[in-house]
C-alpha cells in the first residue's frame, strides 16, 4: 500500500520457463515499441505477467506479456481485475475533498474533532493534526505496516497462510500505529503513513453516518460507470476476469511463490483495499485531473504538492503525486502494493494521455520503467506528450 512499493515484503528471484509462453494483446494504435520492451523486462525480471492500457485521447492501446497463471500458463488478458493497493488513496482523498466542498467538513478540522481519542498514545495527538496532513502524509502519524508483528502475522509465510482471511477492524489498525512514537511533530516533515488513510476512511464514515465504500461507489465509481471497479470490504476472492496474483511471503530473494490472490483485505481497509482495471483506472484520472470531480478550489489544493525526501523528482499534493520524467513529462497518479499485485496508475496534467498496468506479483520488475517507455521512450512514434 506504500505507493507502488508493496506491502509485501520484497525479495526478488526468476521465476521458471512457464513464463516464457508471453501474449501480446493486440494493440489498437500503433507505436508503443518501447512500453511494449519494458513490460517484456518485467517479466524477464521475474513478474509472472503484465497487463497495461494506454489511453491517448481519443485512441486506446492495450498489450499483456507473461501469464496470469503459472500452473495453467493461461496468458494475462487485458480485461483484468487486480487489486490496486494504495491508488485507493486517491479515491479517498476525492471524497474527502468532496465533503469539503459540500462544507460539511474542512480540510483544517482537526483528526479529533472528528475521530475524538484516537489518535493518542506515545506522544501521537489528534488535536494537532488536521485532515489535510493525513491526506498529504505530514501528519508524523506512525504506519501501522511497520510494525514488526503486523508485518510477521501479514506479510510473511507462516502468518499469512494462518491469518489470512482475518478481518481487522479500522481501530485495531489504528491502535497498531498508537503503540509506537510518531515519526515527527505534525507538520514538521514527510513520511508516508497507510495510517493516514485509515484515519481518513474513518473520518469520511463519521462525517456521512455511511461505509467509505458505499461513498465511493455513489460519488466516483457509479457517475464514473467504472464497471470494474469496488470495494470489496471483507470479500477474499478478485472478480472474474481476472488474473492469480503471486508473492513470496518472505525477506529473502530465494524461494518459493505463492498464490496469494485470496485474503481479506480489511488488513488494508482505506488505505489499500480497493479492486479495478486499466481501463477504469485511465476513466477515473482523466476524470480527476480534467475537473468532473472536484471544483477547481478542491482541485487545487489536491494539486497542492509537499516535498517527498529523497525524491528529487515527485511530489506529493493529497492523495495524488505529481512526477517529473526524465524527459521533462509531468504526470499525475499514484501507484499502489498489496500481496501479489503491483499497479500504477499515471495521467498527463491535460487528462489526455493516461496509463494503467499491473503487475501480478510483489517481488520483481521496474514499474519506473515502463512509465517512462510510455510517455519519454517513443517520441515520433504518435504519442502525444505532454509537459506542465
Amino acid at each position: 500500500m506504500n505507493g507502488r512499493v508493496t506491502l509485501v515484503a520484497a525479495t526478488a528471484v526468476a521465476l521458471s520457463a512457464a513464463l516464457a509462453g508471453a501474449a501480446l494483446a493486440a494493440p489498437t494504435t500503433g507505436g508503443h515499441e518501447a512500453t511494449r520492451e519494458a513490460m517484456r523486462a518485467a517479466v524477464r525480471d521475474g513478474v509472472p505477467g503484465v497487463t497495461a492500457t494506454v489511453k491517448d485521447g481519443h485512441r486506446t492501446w492495450r498489450a499483456t506479456e507473461g501469464v496470469g497463471n503459472l500452473r495453467t500458463g493461461q496468458p494475462r488478458s487485458a480485461a483484468d481485475r487486480y487489486r490496486v493497493g494504495s491508488i485507493t488513496k486517491t479515491f479517498v482523498a476525492t471524497v474527502l475533498l468532496q465533503l469539503d466542498a459540500e462544507g460539511r467538513l474542512s480540510l483544517d478540522d482537526t483528526v479529533e474533532k472528528w475521530l475524538p481519542g484516537a489518535v493518542r498514545g506515545n506522544g501521537h495527538d489528534g488535536r494537532k493534526i488536521a485532515l489535510r496532513q493525513l491526506l498529504n502524509h505530514t501528519s508524523g502519524v506512525f504506519d501501522y505496516t511497520s510494525d514488526e508483528e503486523f508485518g510477521r502475522t501479514y506479510f510473511l509465510k507462516d502468518g499469512f497462510l494462518a491469518h489470512r482471511y482475518d478481518t481487522k477492524k479500522p481501530a485495531e489498525l489504528v491502535a497498531v500505529a498508537m503503540a509506537h512514537e510518531p515519526d515527527f511533530a505534525p507538520g514538521t516533515s514527510w513520511s508516508y503513513s497507510n495510517t493516514n488513510y485509515v484515519l481518513a476512511g474513518m473520518v469520511i464514515e463519521k462525517a456521512t453516518g455511511r461505509q467509505y465504500g458505499a461513498e465511493i461507489r455513489d460519488r466516483i465509481i457509479e457517475p464514473l460507470h467504472l464497471h470494474a471497479t469496488s470495494v470489496p470490504g471483507t470479500r477474499a476472492a478478485v472478480p472474474q476476469p481476472s488474473s492469480r496474483a503471486y508473492g513470496k511471503l518472505a525477506q529473502t530473494a530465494t524461494g518459493p511463490t505463492y498464490d496469494v490472490t485470496r485474503l481479506n483485505p480489511s488488513m488494508a481497509y482505506a488505505a489499500g483495499e480497493m479492486i479495478s482495471d486499466s481501463s477504469d483506472l485511465n476513466r477515473f484520472y482523466r476524470a480527476l485531473l480534467g475537473g468532473k470531480l472536484l471544483p477547481p478550489r478542491q482541485l487545487k489544493a489536491m494539486k497542492t504538492t509537499v516535498r517527498i525526501d529523497g525524491a528529487p523528482n515527485a511530489a506529493y499534493g493529497l492523495g495524488l503525486m505529481d512526477r517529473k520524467l526524465s524527459c521533462g513529462v509531468h504526470v499525475w497518479g499514484h501507484g499502489g502494493g498489496i500481496h501479489g499485485s503491483s499497479s500504477e496508475a499515471v495521467t498527463t496534467p491535460d487528462a489526455r494521455h493516461s496509463l494503467a498496468f499491473n503487475f501480478n506479483g510483489d517481488w520483481a520488475g521496474d514499474a519506473d520503467a515502463v512509465i517512462e517507455a510510455e510517455f519519454c521512450g517513443d517520441r515520433g512514434a504518435g504519442t502525444r506528450l505532454e509537459t506542465r
